[in-house]
């Protein structure tokens, strides 16, 4: 049986993969599988976990929604745990932009708790981006609305890691945001 290393080594590359075109939307252009790598950072090292199913969703959690990748894939490479999490995550890209974040505010309290681990830390992740600089195309009140909207969708989630929790709090504190 493969060590819990060779297996998040080896999702780890299955996603740097899939994501090896993309970049963020920040300036810089930053490769975008620094994105999910930081998300199962954030979750271990700062939110203790150390459940390799969670992890491993973590960092394969946008490969559905941004990429050619299908649940049944990640089911038959990573099994049934990490393919439901990764599903529990993954926004619906057929329906309209308002409407996706209309529903994972709406979804977020009745998710598992290992979809809500990475969703906290992929808010986590994505509220700090934010605040390091602001994607091209962005305005300052963009990026307001942004962390009004992920307040929203964190208050659906709590209970979960009071860690991250903590983090989040503070910086929705910094933006004038209340839970």
């Amino acid at each position: 049986m493969a060590s819990d290393a060779t297996i998040l080594l080896e999702t780890a590359n299955f996603a740097a993969e899939k994501h090896r075109n993309q970049r963020r939307k920040d300036p810089e252009g930053t490769p975008y599988i620094n994105h999910p790598i930081g998300v199962a950072r954030i979750l271990s090292y700062e939110g203790g976990v150390t459940d390799v199913e969670i992890l491993q969703a973590a960092l394969l959690h946008d490969t559905v929604e941004d990429t050619n990748t299908s649940i049944a894939e990640l089911e038959a490479k990573f099994g049934p745990t990490v393919a439901r999490i990764v599903k529990e995550v993954t926004d619906d890209k057929t329906l309209p932009k308002h409407e996706r974040k209309r529903l994972q505010v709406e979804h977020a309290p009745h998710c598992s708790q290992q979809a809500k681990l990475v969703k906290l830390a992929d808010k986590l992740y994505n509220l700090r981006d934010l605040n390091r600089c602001t994607p091209i195309g962005w305005t300052e009140e963009r990026v307001q609305e942004y962390f009004v909207w992920a307040s929203h969708v964190v208050k659906g989630l709590w209970g979960t890691n009071p860690a991250l929790e903590r983090k989040l709090e503070e910086l929705f504190s910094q933006r004038g945001v209340r839970l």
